[in-house]
């Protein structure tokens, strides 16, 4: 007879609950700033800026000093770990700069993807805030993602969420499907489908309380190669459709990633998901890096008189994404300096 043990004590549980509930509440999404100094490197290289600890900084602060009218879109921020001891110009750390502004501070704790043995080239992940987030990701070949390669990583989100439990800290669980390839929309949904299943298969074998966790998946949409395209309404249809049969209602929130989407797609998807006629029982929203981000960094492109502009660009993608996880996006027509770009990168590692 199954046990759950350890358990959580219902203050536990109660608090956990409300965390998850502040970071998703009405029209509030999710900042993904937690790109590890490797990959900011390509961001700032991009601009053509060096990738010195200073502009890193420089360049978060940016962000997290934008004015208040992102306080009503941003509900919680991922930091990466040297992030959590940098400070604003003030002399304030970067998380009490950011608890100010209303939002919850998290932190990425997976350490990027390693080779999975036994498989054809797929990978598993390795292993101060109130959340956290993990991400694994599988890959759609005519061979994958095979068996073994979605058990072993819905195992190890499994793992690393009822850790961050016990010790009071909301997991946000990622197990990514990566838009590389040719497959349609039809072939993502599926595989899609089956590793959400076996992600809480295993989050209901260790014990995890789902009232306390948040889902940070893939929208279901056709590979990057995929010759033929989709309307919004499809891809909306798509996926709530994957998660209305292998998503618990319990479960406080779901935050897509952008997945290599440009920053119109990713709100215009988002808003079209929300609006979606089919019962949804959780909160729909965002945890963007790239699609609230490009517009912004093109903006700055690494000089100071450039920081209020770029600090519009990123408040209005903030904006964009809160009205799209209400289903009251307007498309202008009229985007950021990179709102339009596609910004997949094959194989994607953060």
């Amino acid at each position: 007879m199954p046990t759950e043990y350890p358990a959580l004590t219902t203050e536990q549980k109660k608090e956990l609950h409300e965390i998850a509930q502040r970071i998703v509440a009405t029209g509030k999404g999710i900042l993904a700033a937690d790109e590890s100094t490797g990959s900011i490197a390509k961001r700032l290289t991009s601009i053509g800026v060096e990738n010195t600890e200073e502009n890193r900084r420089f360049y978060r602060q940016l962000l997290f000093t934008a004015d208040d009218r992102v306080n009503p879109c941003i509900g919680g921020v991922i930091l990466f770990h040297e992030t959590l001891y940098h400070k604003a110009d003030s002399g304030a750390l970067f998380t009490k700069v950011i608890k100010d502004k209303g939002a919850v501070v998290g932190i990425k704790v997976d350490k990027g993807v390693v080779p999975l043995a036994g498989t054809n080239g797929e990978t598993t992940t390795q292993a101060f805030a109130d959340f956290a987030k993990w991400r694994c990701v599988l890959k759609i070949s005519d061979h994958t993602p095979s068996r073994l390669a979605i058990i072993e990583n819905a195992n190890v989100l499994a793992r690393y969420a009822s850790i961050c439990q016990q010790n009071g800290i909301v997991p946000i669980v990622e197990p990514e499907v990566l838009p590389d390839g040719d497959h349609d929309l039809k072939r993502c949904q599926y595989v899609t489908e089956k590793v959400l299943a076996a992600v809480y298969k295993a989050l209901s074998d260790h014990h995890v309380y789902l009232e306390g966790t948040l889902l940070k998946p893939n929208m279901v949409t056709p590979g990057h190669a995929c010759t033929k395209k989709f309307a919004p309404e499809e891809v909306a249809c798509a996926t709530v459709t994957a998660l209305r049969r292998t998503v618990p209602p319990a479960v406080t929130g779901i935050t897509f990633l952008s997945g290599g989407q440009s920053e119109e797609e990713a709100t215009v998807h988002l808003n079209a998901i929300n609006k979606c006629p089919l019962v949804k029982p959780w909160t729909l929203t965002f945890s963007y890096g790239r699609a609230l981000q490009a517009s912004c960094l093109k903006a700055w492109s690494g000089k100071k008189e450039n920081v209020k502009n770029a600090q519009e660009e990123y408040t209005k993608r903030a904006l964009a994404n809160s009205l799209a996880c209400q289903g009251k996006y307007v498309s202008s027509g009229q985007g950021g300096a990179a709102a339009g770009e596609s910004l997949f990168v094959s194989n994607h590692a953060y």
